[in-house]
């Protein structure tokens, strides 16, 4: 569990049968699905760890985002979650910076906004490890090739 109580949205999914209520709702509407079933849905989905669902989840959000301006904010927050579940840190941050911007004082974006930070720092160390490893291999490889050819 995170130390970020107001990012707590990050790691909580709902429970299956929570799921399996908005989603029977959403398919019950068809094509007719109001913006806030569509929405409740897209929370729900957001929420899972399943990645499947995350993926669905982002998309709803952003049909929403685009056809329903009076929903933009509330969708603002929970696309920057689904993009950072997803690993998609740079969205993630866009989204949550929009937020923060018609919001400073939103705690929910400001503890989100850390989370993104940290693991974008921690995939970053990441990296720079895997490459200094790679560097180093190559570097064996060629001292040893080039031990062989100078015999």
């Amino acid at each position: 569990m995170t130390a970020l109580p107001h990012a707590v949205d990050a790691e909580t999914p709902l429970r299956d049968e929570e799921l399996q209520v908005l989603r029977a709702q959403y398919e019950k509407e068809g094509d007719m699905v109001g913006v806030q079933t569509k929405f409740n849905f897209a929370w729900g989905l957001v929420k899972s760890n399943s990645r499947n669902d995350q993926q669905t989840g982002v998309r709803l959000l952003s049909e929403i985002f685009r056809v329903a301006p009076e929903r933009r904010r509330e969708c603002l927050y929970y696309l920057a979650l689904g993009n950072y579940k997803l690993g998609n840190f740079g969205e993630a941050r866009r989204y949550n910076d929009l937020l923060i911007e018609k919001e400073p004082a939103n705690l929910q974006s400001a503890d989100l906004r850390r989370l993104i930070d940290d693991k974008v720092t921690k995939e970053g160390l990441m990296g720079v490890a895997i490459i200094s490893g790679v560097a180093i291999a190559a570097g064996v490889v060629g001292g040893i090739l080039f031990r062989g050819k100078r015999r």
